[in-house]
């Protein structure tokens, strides 16, 4: 069973959307907590550059498909496939920086990570059904 197209669009439009408005008013929010909090935000400029550049990515790729735009699918499923490395990376990395034990961070983690990338798996699965061969 695959997804439907219009709700993929749909879904990956708001949730980027809703990514990049969090992600705006945190940036915001920093700038204005202090110069200490806007020097370390100067020195993470790159990688929000990045992480910014990747929801954009999402975002066009979610009002491609709803727009039924032929580069809306590879764009879409790029994003699913960075998205699922950056949420398994950070994940991994979070786990094997914290203390022992760590069996209730691993379940925080995997409740966060396994949807994300059942999503992200389905989404694929569906793009890829749904395009012309």
């Amino acid at each position: 069973m695959t997804l439907s197209l219009p709700v993929i669009g749909w879904l990956y439009t708001i949730l980027c959307a809703g990514a990049l408005a969090l992600g705006s008013w945190l940036v915001v929010g920093i700038h204005f907590h202090g110069e200490e909090a806007r020097q370390h935000l100067a020195g993470r400029v790159v990688d929000d550059a990045i992480l910014f550049g990747i929801w954009l990515m999402g975002l066009a790729g979610g009002i491609g498909v709803l727009l039924e735009k032929t580069w809306s699918g590879p764009l879409l499923e790029l994003f699913c496939w960075v998205l699922i490395v950056l949420a398994s990376l950070s994940a991994l990395t979070r786990f094997r920086a914290a203390a022992p034990p760590r069996a209730a961070l691993g379940v925080s983690l995997a409740l966060f990570v396994v949807p994300v990338l059942a999503l992200c798996a389905a989404t694929i699965y569906s793009l890829r059904a749904a395009a012309p061969s």
